[in-house]
Order: C-alpha cells, then structure tokens, then sequence
C-alpha cells in the first residue's frame, strides 16, 4: 500500500516504555488499538455521556459510541492521505478514556474540586489511565503503548505548554513525549475528527431533545445548501431521517475539506518524514478558512440552543454537585472507598490522596457515580 513518507514510521521511532516482543500478525499499532478496545477503561464509556446523563435516553451518544465514530472518520481519512490508519484510530479511540462521568460537568467538577491539588485535565487523566491506572497485564501497569499513540492522546488539542499537568509531567520525565511540539499527522487528523463528529452528532441529539430544529441551522451557507439538497432530493420525510440525511452529508463535505487542506498543506511544505510534520511551526492538518468559520460559528450556536440549555444546566448542576460531594467524602473518609483504592488513600498525604480520590471518581461511569452518591448521601433503605 502507498504510504506518505510523513506518516507514522512502521517500526516506531520512540518505542514501548518497557521493551516487548511484537506481535507477528499485527502492526505496533493495530496492536495498540487492540488493547484499547479491550481495556476497562475503554468499556466504561459505554455509560459516560457527554451532554446527556446516562439515564437521559437510550438513543443519545455515549463516550462510547462518540469514540467509536471518531475512529472510523480517523482512519478513512488516514487512508485517503496514506498515512497509518491504526495509529488514527487507536489515538481516536483513547482520546476520551480520561473523561470523568457527567461529561464537561463532571470534569468542571473535578477540576473545581482538585485546583487546591494538582489539578485535573482529561487529556493527562487519559495518559494517566494508558500508562498506568489500567492493570491488566503481569509484566507492567497501563497497557504499555508506542510512544507514537501516548504522544498522539498527550497532544489531541496541540502542543502543551508549561506548567503541564502533574500526571502528564510525571510520566513526560520518564518517557519524554515533547509535549512542546506538535502530533503526528495521523494525530491531528484523529483531533479533528473529533470536531466532525461531535458537532453532527450533537445535532442530531440537539433535535431528537427538541432544543432546535433543522431549519433553525439554514443561517450557516453550507447546511442551507445541504437542507436544499436533502429537501429537493427527497422532499417531505420523517425528522429522524431528514437529520440523519443532512448530518451524513455534513460529515462528507467537513472530511473532503480536510483531506484537501492537508493535500495542500504537504504541497506547499513538502515534509520529508514525521519529524518534519511534529516540528513544523503550524498544524499541517487543518479545516479551510470558510470551514473553520462554519465550524465556529455552528460551535456557538449548539452553546447558545443546547449546552446552555436550562435542561441542560440542571443535569450540569446536579452533576457537578454530585462529583464535588463524592470528592469531599472519599478525601475525608477514605475508609469510604472500595478496599483497594481505601489502601492506596490511607497510605498517603493529603495531596496524593486527593489524587487517588480523583482517579476513582474520574473511572466511574455515570450510573456508578449516582449510586455511589445514593449510597453515602440517599436516606437509609426500608427493609
């Protein structure tokens, strides 16, 4: 198969942080996307939503199922570019794991809750879990990654600056993932879609919630034409599917100009290799100027219709009460938590024990947190 001289090298150029054999019938990098598939924290998205909480509806996007998305645009658009495809879709497929339950709630939450601390940042919670928190394997903790997807997860909103979150900073010094430059294209590709599909998608939802309808989108020029064209092709057709149609569309035509902004990027730059595409002084990929205004300005609508939603606010303030609760109890009563994660507590200062505080809270799903929150707050049970 054609590979671009700026993708990702086949045989990695950093490495696994503890040395292994590789697989014979796998890519390092099909392989890592394997062990995010199969890790804890990857089934845990299941019940981790994003705008909605867990028992909001069956029908609306999970962490999960958001993820899932994300790796199928990753690797198409990888294929078209002729870079890696697994390295696109394994940093697609991990680049949610750090989120803590209740969506931005939760995490504003637990950012509230940890400012005293360390601080809590997802993207350095996701490495946190890859490197260490998963505990699956007999030789090491985490699941041992190539260096090229971590790097890929550390930088998924671009290169870090300094001071950087305490997790990352702690494996940053063993196993450097010069958080200072940018991703691998392959990377960058997975970050954006990310944008692609978090934006369809919550229109979809933003619909199905009754917070606004199609037509209320026809302001932007690029979804009046596609209503247009969805209206003049079909005509009169169920809501769900008229959605359906015109986010289908949308993703197509936010895809094609990507694929067509790199294909312009690597013309005008003429990377040799990787290393050029990390340390170039600009993102190589990137949406157009008319698509990054669409994208701008479809951005502040779903805040204005949906993530500001009162419906929304409510679940927001619930969730974020219920997450500063469950913190404040587990810090003072460590002898609260689960007996594994009570010993890791009851052995530490005050500021690692928030630590491990949070990464308890910041692996449970949705439904776990409010059971827990019934069980140390609920009125006792009738017998």
């Amino acid at each position: 198969m054609l590979r671009a001289p700026y993708a990702s090298s086949l045989i990695p150029t950093h490495g696994r942080f503890h040395p292994e054999q590789e697989c014979s019938m796998r890519t390092p990098y099909a392989r890592d996307r394997d062990r995010i598939i199969h890790s804890a924290a990857f089934r845990r998205l299941e019940y981790k939503t994003q705008v909605f909480i867990n028992h909001e509806g069956d029908h609306y996007r999970t962490r999960l199922t958001h993820s899932l998305e994300v790796g199928q645009l990753a690797r198409a658009m990888c294929r078209s570019l002729h870079l890696d495809e697994d390295v696109g879709e394994a940093v697609a497929l991990a680049h949610d794991l750090g989120h803590p339950p209740f969506g931005h709630a939760g995490e504003d939450g637990l950012k509230h809750m940890m400012q005293c601390y360390d601080g809590f940042d997802h993207n350095a919670q996701a490495i946190h879990i890859l490197t260490h928190l998963e505990q699956r394997y007999a030789s090491f903790d985490g699941l041992n990654l190539t260096w090229e997807v971590l790097e890929g997860v550390a930088k998924h909103n671009g290169p870090l600056h300094s001071p950087y979150p305490a997790v990352m900073t702690h494996y940053d010094k063993q196993h450097s993932l010069e958080l200072s430059t940018y991703a691998s294209l392959e990377a960058q590709i997975a970050a954006l879609a990310d944008d692609i599909a978090y934006h369809n998608h919550d229109i979809e939802d933003g619909v199905r919630a009754g917070f606004f309808s199609l037509d209320d989108l026809r302001f932007i020029p690029m979804f009046a034409q596609v209503l247009d064209e969805v209206d003049s092709t079909y005509g009169v057709v169920e809501v769900q599917r008229r959605v359906h149609e015109v986010t289908r569309r949308m993703m197509f035509v936010m895809v094609r100009d990507v694929i067509d902004a790199v294909q312009q990027a690597v013309a005008r730059d003429n990377p040799q290799s990787a290393y050029d595409i990390r340390h170039a002084d600009h993102a190589t990929a990137r949406f157009s100027a008319p698509m990054q205004e669409t994208q701008s300005t479809l951005k502040k609508f779903l805040m204005e219709h949906m993530y500001m939603h009162y419906r929304v606010n409510r679940m927001s303030s619930k969730a974020k009460r219920i997450v500063g609760e469950l913190f404040t109890a587990f810090h003072k009563e460590p002898q609260c938590l689960p007996t594994e994660w009570r010993r890791k507590a009851e052995l530490c200062d005050d500021v690692a024990r928030a630590r491990v505080v949070c990464d308890f809270i910041a692996g449970m799903t949705d439904r776990f947190a409010l059971q827990e929150h019934h069980k140390l707050f609920g009125l006792w049970e009738k017998t």
